[in-house]
């Protein structure tokens, strides 16, 4: 799996424990996998929004190869795709590599309310 630096893995065991149960900020979650050149573009991108961002936004990828049911249970299609998280349910769809300024600006609405609310 395309790693990114200071980005914790999730798995089918542990999804509903550390995304779904996570009620302190939203959870980014990047889908996946060893083949997919846009996820090997996306991981710095995603180790400088987890160092930059961390405090109001938790990132996390899982494997969608090793991941099945993951994946069916949230429809996920293509990777790289990343859904935002809010208390438990799907808030934001994105799909594709993006640039940093552009997630950014995509996560916008999300981390301004994880702001608010912090």
């Amino acid at each position: 799996m395309t790693r990114a630096a200071g980005v914790a893995q999730v798995t089918d065991a542990n999804f509903e424990t550390e995304v779904v149960a996570e009620r302190e900020r939203p959870v980014l979650v990047e889908f996946t996998a060893d083949w997919c050149g846009p996820c090997r573009q996306l991981a710095p991108v995603l180790s400088a929004l987890a160092a930059e961002e961390g405090h109001r936004l938790k990132v996390v990828q899982i494997d969608t190869d090793h991941n099945p049911s993951t994946v069916v249970r949230y429809g996920v299609l293509s990777a790289p795709t990343m859904l935002v998280f809010r208390a438990g349910e799907p808030v934001l769809q994105i799909v594709g590599a993006r640039a940093k300024r552009r997630l950014l600006q995509e996560l916008g609405g999300v981390l301004e309310q994880a702001a608010a609310t912090a």
